[in-house]
């Protein structure tokens, strides 16, 4: 029953098409785009007149002031205030065995060797440290070593185990410590 209405719709309309004509029908179809074009911009045109009759939020007096921007002559102020004293090299060494000691760390004697750049006025103190003990723990030693001197940079940690089933391993640890000229006078 359902099909022969949607025929006899179907057949309508062609009727309804020939007699009328296909301009008229272009016609009819151009004038509903117009008229659904006309509400779209009604439509937007009333929201546009919403947000601007919202007032627009005012800045806070914290978020207008801005820092002025840092200098080439400060930030090279700060760089030489981060560098470690060359005099106190040993007492920072005496800290990465502390630190290793507190880790649970087995540190045999390591290895040091001293630089000086003079272009910079920085000296160098490269310290490489063998340690036995677990990875975790290796791992945090590196990063307490790190904290406990910002003027370091940890240059190489490798692993090595014998076997799988260990739970002790040997690590390679090598630190630059950067620090100030003797005089502690920046260039």
């Amino acid at each position: 029953m359902m099909a022969i209405d949607l025929h006899t719709l179907r057949l309508r309309a062609q009727l309804l098409l020939r007699r009328v004509g296909a301009p008229a029908w272009l016609a009819v179809a151009l004038l509903a785009l117009g008229v659904a074009a006309w509400v779209w911009a009604w439509q937007q045109r009333a929201v546009a007149a919403r947000l601007e009759a919202r007032p627009l939020p005012q800045p806070s007096l914290a978020v207008a002031i801005v820092a002025p921007p840092v200098t080439a002559s400060e930030n090279l102020a700060r760089f030489y205030a981060t560098l470690g004293q060359q005099r106190h090299a040993e007492q920072q060494v005496k800290q990465l065995f502390d630190l290793a000691a507190k880790n649970g760390l087995q540190l045999a004697q390591g290895e040091y060797k001293s630089g000086y750049d003079k272009a910079s006025r920085v000296a160098t103190y490269q310290v490489t440290l063998p340690l036995k003990g677990s990875y975790a723990a290796v791992w945090q030693f590196a990063l307490q070593a790190l904290r406990a001197m910002p003027f370091a940079s940890l240059d190489e940690l490798s692993f090595r185990r014998e076997q799988i089933a260990d739970t002790q391993l040997e690590a390679r640890l090598r630190l630059t410590f950067y620090l100030a000229d003797s005089a502690g006078e920046a260039p």
